[in-house]
């Protein structure tokens, strides 16, 4: 029974490659940022024989130790937060700690994993970027940048892992916009002044958006589960179709 380590498990989308994954040859670690979380998960999945609930912040390396025992075969890194507002007046301190949890704290908890999977020359890593990394959204520069950074971390990771003929898959997951994303840049972009004639504005483009994707968790679960039961899993999945189709009508145009 390979095992599999989720971070960030509390998000919907995770619930439902958990939900599809149940019944299969997994053992599954799902983690979350905090006991109060942990208390959640925990009453969820307690008749799963196959599933056992940590709390687990990826900015402590404290709560690394936990993992030391553990043969992880799967490693999904989840973990993210997004924060809203103008890159004009951005507080930096809020844009360091996105960089810190949704970049730094995800490579320092790979590479403490990967280490592993090469001492025992197999495994499978699988990280959620976002087509947010490729599209960009006004107001949220700072979620995007770390998704972009991300997204060519692993592309250089991947690189290096074939040069040095590693037996080690690295996949990125790339969903489409959802609808706490969106809202989360309204906080702060509704005190700054320079944008105030526009919030309507704004609200109306966004439910346009997500209007048109109608997208469910579905088509981007079954991409990630694609990933993890694949042999020989793709470099990059992406979901929800007409997502991605704007996606690549971007980078052909206006890049």
């Amino acid at each position: 029974m390979k095992t599999i380590l989720i971070t960030g498990g509390r998000s919907g989308i995770m619930h439902k490659v958990i939900e599809q994954l149940l019944g299969k040859e997994y053992h599954i670690y799902i983690s979350v940022h905090t006991e109060k979380e942990l208390e959640r998960i925990q009453k969820k999945y307690q008749e799963e024989l196959h599933v056992t609930c940590l709390k687990l912040d990826i900015e402590n390396k404290n709560d690394y130790k936990q993992l030391d025992l553990l043969d992880i075969d799967i490693y999904i890194a989840n973990a993210a937060i997004g924060m809203g507002g103008s890159i004009i007046n951005m507080d930096i301190d809020r844009i360091r700690a996105n960089y810190e949890t949704n970049l730094f704290a995800n490579l320092e908890l790979l590479q403490y994993i990967l280490n592993k999977m090469m001492n025992r020359k197999s495994g499978k890593i699988i990280l959620m970027a976002s087509l947010a990394g490729i599209l960009p959204v006004p107001f949220l520069g700072s979620y995007c940048s770390t998704k972009a950074s991300l997204i060519k971390w692993a592309e250089c990771l991947k690189l290096e892992l074939l040069e040095a003929k590693i037996p080690v898959s690295i996949t990125l997951i790339e969903p489409g916009f959802n609808r706490i994303m969106l809202e989360n840049k309204y906080p702060e972009v509704e005190t700054e002044v320079y944008f105030n004639n526009i919030i309507e504005l704004l609200h109306m483009q966004d439910k346009m958006i997500l209007g048109i994707s109608k997208k469910n968790l579905t088509s981007i679960s079954n991409k990630i589960c694609e990933a993890i039961d694949s042999k020989k899993p793709k470099f990059i999945y992406r979901a929800p179709f007409s997502e991605v189709i704007t996606a690549k009508l971007f980078q052909l145009f206006f890049e």
